[in-house]
């Protein structure tokens, strides 16, 4: 093989790392059991690749050949250190014993291995934190910097974080499956909760500079993506939908400085009218089934956001409606305040501050810096000025979050020069 063939061969290794890296441990984990000896599996196997293929040739099933040359690195790591720790021998064995993927055979099982990856990282039996923190780690390959950096948590915590999650793995002997049909409707929120809470982080990001995440945001719509082609249950198609309408709008939510862009005020024309079209059509797929949940509700209240060309066109009405149905589904107080924010859209600011004013003397939103700000926003609209004053400066003082906190203060001055 030549020099420049060679350097062919090892951009092809690179590219195939890009792409099937997390597919080929996904197998690996099944194959070894243990989440630790497959990611060491999966590094010895692309080793591997960048030194024979240059020389033998890229064979005809890559993904295959790495699952079954990282399975026999493994295997030959643990006889090695049986010579000094009998309780691997019998490990060694059951390993040796399975031949269930040979070398040049075909690879079957890797998407379903995927979907059983992703049902143990969201395992109840782990923290929220850990879940999130080990999804991103092992199904979507993020370094753990890049976590922490995305989570604003230092580095060495997030790595402990990750650690102990595979310990309680190991040691409560969480399976590595998709739960039977009576397990699936719980195990499957798990699962989908985690994925809206990344998608969150990335195109709202909870404190920092910056006002998004870009990365985090296609990290979830990804994640979502492999679940609805492995498991096209209803929530899960409408929670895809829900993150591709809401990304839709990315471009047009801050300034090129960064400056928060409200809703009302976007440039709608810089939407993406692609992801518009398949959020859309992903919708009216889960809201057919009459299977679906809070995410599909929350879709079709951007669907209709997305409908209007212009804010002044947006049907409130109806999404009054759907949030109506929606706190039938999920009375949780956000769900509540957003309801209110709807009516007050409708109805003038008065009606939302009827609904506000309960929902924050009962607590709950009390350290919750949104609830503050949209009741401030309603109060000076209503021209209640001192209120208004007093609720934005509760918000600021509660806001994380770099390009709200300059919102907030622009919100405040403008009252001082009103």
């Amino acid at each position: 093989m030549s020099p420049s063939e060679a350097e062919e061969v090892r951009r092809r290794v690179d590219a195939l790392y890009r792409t099937d890296s997390r597919r080929v441990l996904a197998t690996l984990i099944r194959l070894l059991g243990s989440f630790d000896l497959a990611e060491e599996a999966l590094h010895d196997a692309f080793t591997a690749a960048v030194e024979q293929w240059p020389t033998d040739g890229v064979p005809a099933n890559p993904r295959a050949w790495l699952v079954s040359a990282g399975r026999f690195k493994a295997i030959d790591k643990i006889r090695r250190r049986a010579r000094f720790d009998a309780s691997l021998v019998e490990m060694a064995h059951t390993m040796d014993a399975d031949d269930e993927i040979a070398p040049e055979s075909p690879l079957g099982g890797v998407e379903d291995d995927r979907l059983r990856l992703i049902f143990t990282c969201c395992h109840p039996a782990l923290s929220p934190d850990a879940q999130v923190a080990l999804t991103l780690r092992e199904v979507c390959g993020l370094t753990t910097e890049e976590i922490a950096r995305g989570f604003l948590t230092p580095a060495p915590t997030l790595a402990q974080r990750i650690v102990r999650a595979k310990s309680k793995i190991r040691v409560a002997r969480i399976p590595y499956e998709v739960p039977n049909r009576n397990e699936l409707p719980e195990r499957l929120a798990s699962v989908l909760r985690v994925i809206y809470l990344v998608f969150n982080e990335g195109y709202y990001a909870s404190a920092g500079q910056s006002l998004t995440r870009t990365d985090l945001s296609a990290e979830a719509i990804h994640l979502g993506r492999t679940v609805v082609d492995l498991l096209p249950e209803p929530e899960a198609i409408g929670l895809l939908a829900l993150m591709l309408l809401t990304e839709s709008r990315r471009a047009a939510r801050a300034t090129a400085d960064g400056d928060i862009v409200l809703l009302e005020e976007q440039d709608r024309s810089l939407w993406n009218a692609a992801l518009i079209t398949e959020g859309t059509a992903l919708v009216q797929a889960a809201l057919t089934s009459r299977r679906f949940g809070p995410y599909t509700l929350q879709a079709a209240i951007a669907a209709v956001h997305a409908e209007a060309t212009q804010a002044s066109a947006t049907d409130w009405k109806q999404i009054v409606g759907l949030y109506e149905v929606l706190a039938q589904a999920d009375a949780s107080p956000v769900v509540l305040l957003n309801r209110a924010v709807a009516i007050a859209m409708r109805d003038g600011p008065e009606a939302g501050l009827a609904l506000i004013d309960p929902l924050l003397a009962r607590g709950e939103l009390e350290e919750y810096h949104f609830a503050h700000a949209a009741r401030a926003d309603l109060c000076r609209r209503a021209g209640r000025t001192e209120q208004a004053r007093r609720s934005y400066l509760r918000a600021l003082a509660l806001a994380r979050q770099e390009p709200e906190r300059r919102f907030l203060q622009r919100r405040l001055s403008e009252l001082d020069s009103d």
